[in-house]
């Protein structure tokens, strides 16, 4: 094809831009925008799409995170940590037990929670024990710290006069404030350059004769002589089109889909439950000690309305429960050895795993043999990152018949993997507190192993106060965390943006 003869097909918007950067030879979509004339930036962006198939100019794009302050209030309050070091340098000098920072009244037990593992993280501060109590003292870079401004203060107070993108930013301050719930927002930024290619340099040099063009005559066109003075669109039938998209169901419910009939093939039932539950059911029935860490704030969203409920209807099973925490029961154990209070087993919560579901179902049914799962939301008080989100997907399942053991459980957690196309995973020793023996399954995934979640045989002390005396194998895992390796993905947030393109693109099977 000859210059002329392309030069000819080039409809009106085409022959603008390249008209705006015969000179500049490149730019980007707002500033071609602006020297070319026209009134929209899709008309730009579309001309562009069809220069490039045509050969005449590039479209690069450069992805980077563009950082604002959600909190504008931010700014005016100083940091946790700065004000508990503060108070234990000014009440206490410079050492105090976290029960006499409780006692001022000045914090809430999740405000020192924070304001500590900040205080650890940055070295202002060690952390002993004295008897049963917590003990900190102030190192003298903390003493330091309260006349200075530390990195994150002065990037908070940067975001606070506007967004600042990605090289705008030290990579470790920024990544400490995205750590802090609701103090800074990250987003994804996309700008794009168009350029002239040599091709394309050549034909804005031609005489494009740019003239109004239409894509239909009317009578109006033709009664005024209007027509002499106008383009008639030419079409081409081999131009590029766009690819159309019907509507599908969103990847996460496929990838469900699938989860749900590898375990039915492989002779499971399903089992559902609620949102809302208690500890008594979450936590206590599975052993979890009432000091375990996962019970903190920091780990676990309680509610407020309701904050208790009555365990009444549980009354003895709450009784073996307490039992089974103080002394081990008839399980052969020596129990937590600890006062078991029955006011922080009626506290209400979001679940923080599907297991309640299962051990639910084995006080429901105890009769052998059963094999369950369960695919349900979870939620847990973490700061989001590239493997953590604090409401996701997990993956549960129990197998208890005459003959299991600890082989059949990592047989099946290799037969399930290989279903869903993850060939190859590690099993490791591990601990939890419900089960014994415990490991974490992983995958090598984006150049590190990846846990994907835990599994083992449930306790004595779990399963036989509910009147199960064979093993009961059990394991629960992320599905998000499953989707990375399957999708390709190196961010779990990557699965809920609702990113319109990787939608589009996603397989349907």
């Amino acid at each position: 094809m000859t210059d002329n003869e392309l030069v000819s097909q080039l409809n009106y918007f085409e022959k603008k831009v390249l008209a705006a950067l015969k000179d500049i030879g490149s730019g980007s979509p707002e500033h071609i925008l602006e020297r070319a004339g026209l009134e929209q930036l899709v008309e730009v962006m579309n001309a562009a799409s069809w220069l490039q198939a045509k050969g005449l100019v590039r479209i690069d794009e450069a992805v980077t995170k563009r950082y604002s302050l959600r909190d504008k209030d931010a700014i005016e309050r100083p940091l946790p940590e700065k004000v508990v070091v503060e108070t234990i340098i000014s009440d206490f000098d410079g050492k105090a037990a976290l029960a006499d920072l409780k006692e001022t009244g000045k914090f809430s037990t999740d405000e020192i929670q924070i304001a500590i593992g900040w205080i650890r993280k940055k070295g202002w501060g060690e952390l002993s024990k004295d008897g049963k109590d917590t003990v900190v003292r102030i190192t003298e870079e903390g003493r330091k710290a309260i006349d200075a401004k530390g990195e994150d203060e002065l990037l908070l107070r940067r975001l606070a006069e506007g967004d600042l993108f990605e090289a705008d930013v030290n990579k470790d301050t920024i990544s400490q404030l995205m750590q802090r719930k609701d103090f800074v927002s990250e987003k994804l930024v996309t700008s794009r350059t168009i350029t002239l290619t040599d091709k394309g340099s050549d034909i804005s040099g031609l005489d494009l004769q740019i003239k109004e063009e239409v894509g239909q005559i009317s009578p109006e066109l033709i009664q005024s002589g209007r027509w002499r003075d106008v383009d008639i669109r030419r079409y081409d039938v081999k131009a590029f089109a766009p690819t159309i998209y019907g509507g599908r169901k969103h990847p996460i419910t496929l990838l469900i889909d699938k989860i749900r009939t590898t375990f039915l093939t492989m002779g499971f039932t399903e089992i559902t439950g609620d949102f809302f539950e208690n500890a008594f059911w979450n936590m206590d029935v599975l052993f979890t000690a009432q000091d375990h860490p996962a019970r903190e704030l920091q780990d676990t969203f309680y509610l407020s309305d309701p904050e208790t409920v009555d365990l009444s209807d549980d009354a003895e099973l709450v009784d073996v429960v307490r039992q089974v925490h103080e002394n081990g029961w008839k399980t052969g154990s020596l129990g937590w050895q600890y006062k078991w209070s029955l006011d922080e087993a009626r506290k209400t919560l979001l679940r923080t795993h599907t297991t309640v579901n299962t051990i639910r179902r084995i006080a429901a049914d105890p009769e052998l043999p059963f094999k369950v799962f369960s695919i349900g939301r979870v939620f847990r008080n973490e700061a989001m990152d590239s493997t953590h989100i604090p409401e996701f997907m997990q993956i549960e399942g129990i197998v208890c018949e005459e003959d299991s053991n600890f082989d059949m459980l990592c047989t099946l957690l290799k037969e399930f993997y290989k279903k869903m196309g993850v060939p190859k995973i590690r099993i490791r020793p591990s601990y939890y507190p419900y089960t014994e023996p415990s490991v974490d399954v992983e995958i090598f995934f984006n150049g590190q192993w990846m846990e994907l979640g835990g599994a083992g045989i449930f306790r004595p002390e779990v399963t036989e106060p509910l009147g199960v005396h064979k093993p009961v194998l059990a394991w629960g895992f992320g599905l998000e965390r499953l989707a990375m390796p399957v999708w390709g993905l190196k961010d779990i947030r990557d699965i809920y943006i609702s990113d319109i393109d990787w939608l589009k693109k996603m397989p349907q099977v």
